[in-house]
């Protein structure tokens, strides 16, 4: 068991310390902030989005290495996904940290949170934090119909 959890801790500490899309967009079309209730961080996500697709995405803030990590796997899974799988994606990660619901496939991102948040269980809201932003970009790109400044 002790070998289970130093492979977790160097997992999950690997993908926080090596965020992908770190940073904000130049060109983007929407973004969104939201506050980390766990912490009191805030965080920007920003996105580049051509024909209802993630082109592009940046996520900005700080935080525990759970919401660290999670980002991470959150930005690097949503590029070039319609904008109904990413929804669906999000739904899925919900129910798999909250319900501890099986994940449909093999994915060492969602093994690493899902672990993250059985041993730390008050970090559910740090795991979904990328993920309910990504779902409010969507939902406020929608309903603007149109670019953001």
């Amino acid at each position: 068991m002790s070998n289970l959890n130093n492979l977790y801790r160097q997992a999950i500490l690997e993908e926080a310390n090596h965020p992908r899309h770190k940073g904000k967009l130049e060109n983007e079309s929407v973004k969104v902030e939201l506050r980390n209730p766990t912490c009191g961080d805030v965080i920007t996500l920003t996105a580049l989005i051509e024909d209802n697709k993630i082109k592009d995405i940046a996520f900005d803030g700080y935080g525990c290495t759970i919401s660290q990590s999670s980002a991470s796997i959150m930005t690097n899974e949503v590029l070039n996904k319609d904008f109904d799988t990413i929804k669906n994606m999000v739904l899925s990660f919900s129910d798999m940290i909250t319900k501890e619901v099986k994940p449909d496939r093999k994915v060492l991102g969602e093994a690493i949170i899902l672990e993250g948040v059985k041993q730390f269980p008050a970090r559910i809201k740090c795991a979904m934090l990328s993920w309910k932003a990504i779902y409010q970009l969507i939902e406020k790109y929608e309903g603007k119909g149109e670019k953001n400044d």
